[in-house]
Formats: structure tokens, C-alpha cells, sequence
């Protein structure tokens, strides 16, 4: 008999990471051929655990296969994954990974087969972390996960996992693994990052990272700063530096930094600076999303590094141009006085802005929302806006609120997506919100107002290829499918499995005609929008006075916007921000 063969067989631990979707209003999982945005939470998991398995945490006996899934662009096929692990005798463990409100109900779906057959599952992510750091840890549905004998890790996994991991090879996981009042420091951690087969399933093979976590601002409609915490955590510039190689080894070089406010790193600069080297000297061709607040562009040289280190969109948490609104969500932070100046500094570097838009404030009406939207049009140099319905997140201030006030919220976790109304608004009805939220789109992306985004970008040096397929998906996702663009992607995708339980199920004769037909619709569609859109386009790209081209959006700032524009005249708290505006800049010029 040989070595080898003498040698004791090792064991194979089996982990398996799933990032949850939820159900659309179908009833069936959202799930796509390629989907829109990567999964940071996903991609941090398996790189925590990638290293534990690399120091081989369960013994030199035992190895861990990792395999992760994210939901939105891959089919769970449950019965599969039970059989996987009947083979290694159950020897493993689920880990659900950064479920959020909308996806706990699915992700308690996925977990019943599974508790069922023996295997251990834990769950981790904002819904469940918000939930215990605001509310009584009983509330929004937690003990659903008790009752089906679902681990709970509440808090962020780094430093952590390699317990959780002998916990589950001993077949012993505790129900509560709570670590939200120790965050621990991400600076020299394993780094994000996802296997190739996992990032081809995006759209245009990108991934993502975290160079920071926490927040600084008190933002009411936000769980961030609940579970991440306010204070702020970094990466560094080797460990940014590592995981962009470590990607650029298998052909990636695409990042969304997920950040909730890349300009309040600390490190910005060092980070920038090591990310201009590897682009302009390493030769790696970075493309870079980032989130940044409406201040940004005082800081001096962000915006010009943010442009060499690769930057060409950046997201902006506008959320209303009403003062009194923002300072009512205790958005402080958010100056309307700044708007322009800081949306034209992007603009000045050919870099794409997208911005949120929150619909339901309480001041908020069908007509006001309708004729702030109309301002932006005119006044503000935005590309791409998106909007959201105003929703009480459990893990938010708002949401706390509500329930220490016993005010009836939506009792349906799934549709806290940000797209559904949760709860009643003072002045308008539930059907009225509804119907503002779905016209705000087609307003938004009229087609008069499509050839202006196009002209505007033509003149400021945004590629009007990148425009046109940004509009593609803006303009369509809600409309033709009925999702937030961010949870959108490519070819819609339904499997009879995946409907969720209760509703009836289809017959597959009837299910996969109709699937067929739908996509081949769709498909139509589609072809039929981007054709149009790609035809503006050229037009704008041939006309020889594109770069003559101007508008009140594009105007430089002068002191006569406060009296001939009305973002600053249209309500009494806007004239009040402008008077304030003033007031402090005579002060600090009569100082100087």
C-alpha cells in the first residue's frame, strides 16, 4: 500500500454563502442572466473566508470548499445543494449572507429546506443587525428565525468567522452571535472579493469593495449608520492595492466602492493616489463608481484625483431641494446652495451623476413632487436621477419611530425595497404615492428630456455610449418590469421552484410559453428603445454646434441664480437657505 494511500482521508467541510434576493410583485424570485450590481456582502464574506480556510481554522484535517451564490443572477437549486451536503454527512453550513428587509422573507424560504433536512444556517446583514440595535429584538419577525432554529450574527464578520466556523463543524452554532457593540477595525483584513465565474454574472464583469465603513451624519431614512456605526473605519491603500490586483489576475478591473461616503474617508487622498499609480503606471484600466455627499467638491483636489484614478460615475444622496425636508431627515448635511456648483464640478471632469431622489416626505404632494421635478430638469446638470419611495427601514431612525408610536407599517417585509409604500403619508393616499412614484419616471425620462441629458453630455466630454446605456435602464426598468433599476439586469429569469409559498403554483405548459413569449417581448422592446436612443445619440455626436450647446443646468454659477432661479425662489425655505447662504459669506468675507 502507498503513503498516499495510508494517509486518513480528509474531511470536507461544506460552505455554502448565499446573498438572498426577494420576490417581485409576480411572486416569483428577481433574478436575472446578468444582474446590475455585484454583492459587496457576498464578495466580503468569502474573502474572510477564503483566509480562514487558508489558515486552515477546522484543523489540518478538514478542508473547506467555498462556494458562493448571489441570488440575483443564479439560480438556488436547493435540492442540488442537499445532496452536496447528504454526501459529506451534512458536514457544512448556509450562511445567509447581507439579507436586508426586503430579502428576509426569501431568505428564511431558502433556509426551511435546509433545517428541515439538519444542516445549520445562520443569517447575517442589516435586516437582522438593525433589528436588534434599534427595536426589542423581538420585533419585525426575528423569532421566525428562533422558531426554525436559524443562527442570528448580528454585526460585521471580521475577526469573527473563524468561531463560527468551528462552532458549526461541531455541530453546535449558538442562536446569537451579536457583535454590534464591538466593530471591529477593517485595516489589514482579508479583502472583498469574488471568484470570476461569480463576477461574469454582472453586467460589464464588475465587482466591488468596501474602503470604509461607517458614516458621520444622522440621516433619519438610514440603517447604515446603525450597524456600521458613525465612526469611521478604513482600508488601506496596500490593502486597496492587493484586492484590485488580486482582481486585475482574472480580468477584472471594474469596482463599485461601496462606501455610503467615499469623500469622508480619511484616507481619500492616499487611497486615490495608489489607485492613480495603478492606472497610469501599472497600466490597469480602472473603471470606478463611487458615493459621495453634495460637499464633496470642496474639498480640495478630490474631484480631479477621484477623474485620474479611474472615477467615471459618481452617486449623490440628493433627496429633495426642499431645505425644510432635508433638515427634517436630518440630511444637515445637504446644502441646495451647493447644488449646482458641485454637480457642475463633475461635470467639468466628463464623470456621470447619478443622484436619489426620495418621494413621500411629508410635505411632499403629487404636484410639488411633480414641480420639483421639473426644476431639477431645468436647473440642475444631473444625468441619471433615480427615485425612491420614503421607507421606513427597520434599523432607521423612521422606522423606530413609527413602531415606539405603534403607527401601522406594511406587515410584508418583502416590499421594503425602497419602491413600495410601508406606511401612510399625511397628504396623500396610498393609491396617490403609487401612482407619483411610477410617473415621476416617464417624467424624468421624457424623450425631450433624454435629447437634453445627451446634448448636456456631448458638451461636458461624457461618452454618449455610456449615456445611452445608463438611459436604456432607467428609462425601462420600472415601466417594462416593474423594479428599481438597481435591482434590475438582463433577461428577467423565472423557474416554477421559485414562487413564493402560498401563491399558487403555474402549470409548467402554461409557465414556460408564457416565460418564452414575455422575453421575447421584452426583448422587443428593448432592441425597439435602444435603437431610438442610439439614434438621438448620433445625431447629438454629428451636430457640428454640440459643443455650443447650453441650458440654465449647464450656466456657470453667478449671484443672479438666487432671483432668476427657482430651485432658490419656489418656497419660502429656499429663499431662507439662500438669505442664510449670504448672511455667512459676508460674515466670513467681512472676517477675512
Amino acid at each position: 500500500m502507498s503513503i498516499a494511500e495510508d494517509r486518513p482521508k480528509r474531511r470536507r467541510f461544506q460552505l455554502l454563502l448565499i446573498k438572498p434576493s426577494h420576490y417581485g410583485d409576480d411572486g416569483y424570485v428577481i433574478r436575472w442572466w446578468r444582474a446590475m450590481i455585484p454583492s459587496n456582502s457576498l464578495a466580503s464574506l468569502y474573502g474572510i473566508a477564503q483566509e480562514s480556510a487558508a489558515r486552515q481554522v477546522l484543523g489540518p484535517d478538514v478542508e473547506i470548499d467555498i462556494e458562493a451564490i448571489d441570488e440575483f443572477n443564479t439560480r438556488i437549486d436547493i435540492p442540488k445543494l442537499l445532496k452536496r451536503l447528504a454526501a459529506h454527512g451534512n458536514f457544512g453550513m448556509v450562511g445567509l449572507i447581507g439579507v436586508q428587509s426586503n430579502q428576509y422573507p426569501r431568505a428564511l424560504d431558502i433556509a426551511r429546506p435546509f433545517r428541515a433536512a439538519g444542516v445549520q444556517v445562520v443569517i447575517g446583514g442589516f435586516h437582522v443587525s438593525g433589528c436588534l440595535s434599534m427595536l426589542d429584538g423581538q420585533a419585525v419577525d426575528l423569532d421566525a428565525c428562533r422558531d426554525l432554529g436559524v443562527s442570528i450574527f448580528a454585526g460585521e464578520a471580521e475577526g469573527r468567522i473563524d468561531r463560527l466556523l468551528q462552532d458549526a463543524a461541531k455541530g453546535s452554532l449558538q442562536p446569537l452571535y451579536n457583535y454590534l457593540d464591538d466593530l471591529p477595525g477593517i485595516e489589514g483584513t482579508p479583502v472583498p472579493f469574488l471568484p470570476l465565474a461569480n463576477v461574469k454574472r454582472t453586467l460589464g464583469l464588475s465587482t466591488s469593495f468596501d474602503a470604509g465603513r461607517g458614516c458621520p451624519y444622522q440621516c433619519s431614512f438610514c440603517t447604515i449608520i446603525n450597524v456600521q456605526g458613525r465612526k469611521s473605519r478604513y482600508r488601506t491603500p496596500d490593502d486597496v492595492e492587493a484586492l484590485v490586483r488580486a482582481n486585475w489576475k482574472q480580468g477584472v478591473s471594474k469596482f463599485f466602492i461601496t462606501d455610503d461616503n467615499f469623500a469622508r474617508n480619511k484616507d481619500w487622498e492616499a487611497i486615490l493616489d495608489r489607485l492613480i499609480w495603478l492606472k497610469e503606471e501599472q497600466g490597469i484600466p480602472l473603471g470606478l463608481l463611487i458615493q459621495v455627499d453634495t460637499l464633496c467638491h470642496k474639498i480640495p483636489n478630490f474631484i480631479e484625483k477621484a477623474k485620474r484614478a479611474g472615477v467615471t460615475r459618481v452617486f449623490l444622496g440628493l433627496e429633495s431641494i426642499n431645505p425644510e425636508t432635508l433638515l427634517l431627515a436630518n440630511k444637515r448635511q445637504n446644502k441646495i446652495t451647493e447644488y449646482r456648483a458641485m454637480l457642475l464640478a463633475w461635470k467639468a471632469q466628463g464623470i456621470i451623476t447619478l443622484a436619489g431622489y426620495i418621494l413621500g416626505f411629508p410635505a411632499d404632494t403629487p404636484e410639488s413632487i411633480l414641480a420639483d421635478i421639473d426644476i431639477i430638469k431645468r436647473e440642475l446638470p444631473i444625468d441619471i436621477l433615480e427615485f425612491f419611495c420614503l421607507t421606513p427601514l427597520p434599523g432607521s431612525e423612521d422606522h423606530q419611530k413609527l413602531w415606539k408610536a405603534g403607527i401601522a407599517m406594511d406587515a410584508d417585509l418583502n416590499r421594503y425595497d425602497i419602491e413600495h409604500v410601508c406606511t401612510a403619508h399625511q397628504k396623500m393616499s396610498q393609491q396617490a404615492w403609487e401612482d407619483v412614484y411610477q410617473q415621476v419616471w416617464r417624467h424624468y425620462y421624457s424623450p425631450a428630456h433624454i435629447e437634453t441629458l445627451l446634448r448636456r453630455a456631448a458638451k461636458t466630454g461624457i461618452k454618449l455610449d455610456s449615456m445611452v446605456k445608463l438611459l436604456l435602464t432607467f428609462s425601462l426598468a420600472v415601466s417594462l418590469e416593474n423594479v428599481h433599476p438597481l435591482q434590475s439586469g438582463v433577461f428577467r429569469l423565472r423557474h416554477p421552484s421559485e414562487r413564493r409559498p402560498g401563491l399558487p403554483r403555474e402549470n409548467a405548459i402554461a409557465f414556460w410559453p408564457r416565460l418564452a413569449f414575455e422575453l421575447a417581448h421584452k426583448t422587443t422592446v428593448i432592441l425597439s428603445t435602444a435603437w431610438g436612443l442610439s439614434k438621438v445619440a448620433f445625431r447629438v455626436a454629428r451636430d457640428p454646434k454640440r459643443y455650443d450647446y447650453t441650458d440654465a443646468a449647464l450656466t456657470p454659477v453667478s449671484d443672479e441664480d438666487e432671483s432668476e432661479l427657482e430651485m432658490f425662489t419656489h418656497t419660502a425655505a429656499a429663499k431662507q437657505a439662500v438669505a442664510h447662504r449670504n448672511k455667512v459669506l459676508n460674515l466670513t468675507r467681512g472676517a477675512a
